[in-house]
């Protein structure tokens, strides 16, 4: 069952300049992990209390990763909404049953040990929506942060 917005992920050139803005704004960067199947580094912003909603630097690893390709086609920016789940596997065959195209047989491993389902942008008007599912520690823990 989706639970509301975990986060909004950003697809950025560079964490370092990236998170300027953020920490302009009084935020701080909480923490920074490597995710290399899908070749990015992630550095989580916290919006509010412990377990609200943040937001999600996403920096490639290389050029040929999909945030790589994301930001060689269209440059820094949204790239996608993130709702928590709390039954990642109900969810996502309650999506397949309603027709919902998703983009992987099956939920993966995302930041922080959590499991990961992407709905389609063609079944979401547009729109790149991630589900996640904590890991066995909770949120997104990651390293701390430089």
């Amino acid at each position: 069952m989706i639970r509301g917005v975990d986060h909004i992920g950003i697809a950025v050139p560079s964490i370092a300049e990236g998170r300027k803005l953020y920490e302009a704004m009084g935020l701080h960067v909480e923490a920074i992990e490597e995710v290399p199947e899908e070749g990015v580094r992630v550095a989580f912003i916290p919006l509010g209390p412990p377990g609200g909603p943040r937001i999600e630097l996403l920096e490639p690893t290389s050029p040929e990763s999909p945030i790589g390709k994301f930001l060689a086609k269209r440059g820094p920016g949204i790239h996608h909404v993130c709702l928590a789940s709390d039954a990642l596997d109900g969810d996502d065959a309650a999506l397949r049953a309603a027709g919902i195209q998703l983009l992987r047989p099956a939920p993966t491993r995302g930041a922080g040990g959590s499991r990961v389902q992407f709905v389609h942008p063609k079944s979401a008007g547009g729109v790149l929506f991630e589900l996640a599912e904590p890991g066995e520690s909770g949120r997104a823990e990651g390293e701390p942060a430089p």
